[in-house]
């Protein structure tokens, strides 16, 4: 069997003898996951080491090593194996790894130097996972800094190729794909049609019309569930599969192999569909349009799954699933004129950070090139979680727990949680509850306790399925839990019961910043350790718990929602969370009494326990106290005099027209951000806001600036200026809408500038003045900054008018050589 990619692989192993990075683009078909691996195993540069592929699904990394063992007429962990996660299919002689995203980055974190490994091939980079972009970011920094000699090639269908060249400093090749065309129709909903039918109405439209099987892009396995029940209930006359990351090998085997018996088939999937795995048979896809993805709210700090909108990449991808045999029809469920983003929006722009940051301290450098830098705000929170959860010390750099909960390779929550069991029995039941975290949800109704979640799975195991449970789902959360305590070598069953409250009492080592407490007013709401709101259900299995912990919340406008949780014991909660309780002496400004208010207050983080007055004001905190009141009203609460407030714009002009003098920042987000160094110290001693003096603002503003600084401000941009009738006029500085210098400006009458040739100038004869010339009543006549183009060729019109409107001011025919005045002539 030809495919298109085998034309370019001379080329590509010409380009990577003589370059180490390379950007591949090849359409779907083209062959490059199965092709190219196989091609770099004799090249002279690999020197009998190892090709390593990365596969961001594990559906595709074992059907990608499997195609190639067959080409080689093997067995899969020959010559080429693969590694998932709880999987390894891997031999002493195999050369090709096919891994997924997360082993690739143990790899690199546990052996830098890649010993055994002369490449690395990012197989669908388009697909933007946060492992995939941090696995490329750390095998650039191995290879700029150790291995040289290291191979690295990016490939990919849909992605901008020239970008990601640029990006690397790379070449680019580019491969023809092998694909018939495609019809693409849009079909979208009826008025008021919700999807699940959209699609069967799609889907027996497809069988009636066209040849060949159909594969059907859905977002997720709950709405594949739907579908396929409405299939049955339809008794469509084709076998029904479906396919997703969950299945087992067997499964997903089954949807891969051709049909033996020539059956029709119509495949339910997400879009683990969408790159290399090929269905055989398919003529016909139906495109929901739509995927599940997670998304990362900067304002709640959760991260959830969203049914969004796909790429128009991806849609093209998906369609172009439909050519891989014969000519093919693709069927889209949304209108034509919608517009879709043209490319997926990388994960690290939008999903929790936690990992990667977790990642970068064992790491020991956040200075890696990222192909999409982290977000600042996302990585900050995600240190923020990790010092919780002691994995990160106060410097921000690793812990030994840390190290411990990165080598689980789960998410930094669950690891804390399945490292802080005591015993063994607990060690079990925290593998279960990270399987139930992990998992989707194994009830069909709705439930806020995680409790009967678990209780349902020790049903399971006892041979009994809850009415309104999966039995698969529950079978795939207790194998998950096998393997977790295999992984921790925990030899100990789980328990057929458990107290009330171990299930809690473990979580809140996942989720310390989601315990909460009931608010003492409002039974339904809870106070949370990260300072936020929840609030449960009305039907709330876990109403009346005075402490829980939330496993699952959705941020909302007011409150967050409390999915899922479980009681904590208090006691227990005081013995392990001990460093988290505290009690001391606080001090707040109270906005509506205008007055200092300082108590005694009992905390858990952030939830306050208890509190009552402690009396005397303690000056330190009545001082930071003072400091937070500004920044929570704004610097406009301090007494700004107009001289203040023009030297603090003097000095951000200055600091843009010469940056050389290093003049600091003055702009308002700097100022907030750094009250306690300038502002703080000046509230020494007080209790009252309108206590400070607008001279000790002014000191306060500018005791970062010596003295001699402060001198140079004032000569290159004074705030006065000598013009020739003798006097000083004033200079007006200001900024613009976007904080940026606007030209400063001299109001000042036409006469007093007689025997002036040239606009005056400041800041080292960088920055003209904008002149504003006056009439003798003061009314504006001109405004310029080329004084000599006025006197040449407005003066002798503006003469003329004025002249003899103000018969008592001179008005000379020579304005170069004449006296400048600010005084009217004498009267006869």
């Amino acid at each position: 069997m030809h495919l298109p990619i085998a034309d370019l692989l001379p080329e590509i192993q010409a380009s990577l003898s003589r370059h180490p990075r390379l950007v591949l683009e090849a359409p779907p078909g083209a062959g490059k996951t199965t092709q190219v691996p196989l091609a770099l195993l004799e090249a002279d540069w690999l020197g009998g080491r190892k090709v390593v592929m990365l596969e961001p699904r594990r559906v595709a990394a074992r059907a990608a090593a499997g195609f190639m063992a067959r080409q080689l007429g093997e067995s899969v962990g020959e010559t080429v194996g693969y590694r998932i996660r709880f999987e390894n299919k891997v031999g002493a002689n195999t050369r090709i790894e096919v891994v997924t995203e997360g082993i690739l980055t143990r790899m690199l974190q546990d052996d830098p130097l890649l010993e055994g490994v002369g490449a690395l091939l990012f197989d669908e980079f388009h697909e933007r996972h946060l492992a995939g972009d941090l696995g490329l970011a750390l095998a650039l920094d191995v290879q700029a800094g150790l291995r040289e000699d290291l191979r690295i090639v990016v490939m990919s269908a849909t992605l901008d190729g020239e970008r990601l060249a640029r990006v690397l400093e790379a070449p680019r090749l580019s491969s023809a794909g092998r694909s018939f065309p495609v019809e693409v129709a849009h079909l979208p909903a009826r008025r008021d049609e919700a999807l699940e039918p959209q699609v069967r109405r799609a889907i027996e439209h497809g069988l009636a019309t066209h040849p060949g099987d159909l594969l059907v892009f859905l977002p997720g396995q709950r709405e594949i569930a739907r579908v396929e029940a409405l299939l049955a209930e339809a008794a469509v006359a084709a076998e029904v599969l479906v396919l997703h990351g969950e299945l087992s090998v067997e499964q997903q085997s089954r949807v891969l192999q051709p049909a033996g018996d020539g059956r029709r088939r119509i495949v339910l999937a997400t879009n683990v569909a969408e790159s290399s795995v090929t269905l055989p048979g398919v003529r016909v896809v139906v495109d929901s349009g739509l995927a599940r993805e997670p998304r990362f709210d900067p304002n709640s700090g959760f991260s959830r799954l969203d049914v969004v909108a796909i790429s128009q990449a991806s849609a093209d991808q998906r369609a172009g699933r439909a050519g891989r045999v014969a000519e093919g029809w693709a069927y889209r469920l949304w209108p034509p004129s919608q517009r879709l983003e043209p490319q997926r929006r990388p994960e690290i722009a939008q999903v929790e950070l936690a990992p990667l940051a977790l990642e970068l301290a064992a790491w020991g450098s956040d200075a890696l090139r990222f192909v999409d830098p982290p977000p600042a705000g996302a990585l900050a929170a995600g240190r923020d979680l990790l010092q919780r959860l002691d994995a990160l010390d106060a410097r921000g750099a690793i812990t030994a727990t840390g190290r411990r909960m990165l080598a689980l390779g789960t998410h930094p929550r669950l690891a804390a949680m399945l490292l802080s069991a005591e015993d063994r029995t607990s060690a079990a039941l925290a593998c279960d509850l990270a399987a139930l975290v992990e998992a989707r949800d194994p009830l069909r109704t709705r439930s806020d306790a995680l409790a009967e979640r678990w209780q349902a799975l020790a049903a399971f195991r006892a041979g009994r399925v809850p009415g309104d449970a999966s039995r698969a789902a529950l079978a795939a959360i207790d194998a998950a839990s096998t393997q977790w305590r295999r992984r921790l070598r925990c030899d100990a069953n789980p328990p057929a019961s458990a107290p009330a409250h171990a299930l809690g009492d473990l979580l809140a080592h996942a989720f310390p910043d989601r315990i909460g407490k009931q608010h003492p007013q409002d039974p339904r709401r809870y106070l949370l350790a990260n300072g936020r709101m929840a609030r449960l259900f009305d039907d709330s299995a876990l109403h009346g718990e005075p402490w829980l912990v939330a496993s699952e919340l959705r941020f909302e406008a007011k409150d967050a929602l409390l999915l899922r949780g479980a009681p904590l014991d208090e006691v227990a909660l005081r013995r392990r969370f001990a460093a988290h309780f505290s009690e001391a002496d606080e001090v707040r400004w109270d906005a509506g009494r205008r007055a200092l208010v300082s108590e005694r207050i009992a905390r858990f983080d952030g939830i306050v326990l208890a509190s009552k007055s402690a009396g005397r004001v303690d000056p330190a905190l009545a001082a930071q106290a003072l400091t937070e009141a500004v920044r929570a009203a704004g610097l406009s609460v301090l007494p700004w005099s107009e001289a203040l407030v023009q030297w603090r714009i003097r000095v951000q002009c200055l600091r843009a027209w010469m940056p050389e003098l290093g003049l600091p920042d003055l702009s308002d987000a700097a100022l907030l951000a750094t009250l306690a160094a300038w502002l703080q110290p000046a509230f020494a001693g007080k209790t009252r806001l309108d206590a400070l003096s607008d001279e000790a603002l002014a000191d306060a503003l500018k005791s970062g600036l010596d003295w001699s600084l402060r001198q140079r401000i004032d000569h290159l941009a004074p705030t006065r200026i000598d013009v020739p009738s003798g006097m000083q006029r004033a200079i007006a500085y200001q900024l613009d809408d976007t904080g940026a210098p606007a030209p400063p400006v001299l109001a000042v009458k036409l006469q007093e500038l007689f025997g002036l040739t040239d606009t005056p100038r400041i800041a080292e004869g960088r920055i003209p003045l904008t002149l504003h010339l006056l009439s003798p009543a003061g009314r504006p006549l001109q405004v310029t900054q080329d004084l000599r183009g006025f006197w040449e060729r407005t003066y002798p019109d503006v003469k003329k008018e004025m002249k003899g409107r103000y018969p008592r001011h001179p008005w000379p025919e020579d304005p170069w050589s004449a006296t400048a005045t600010h005084r009217a002539k004498p009267r006869a």
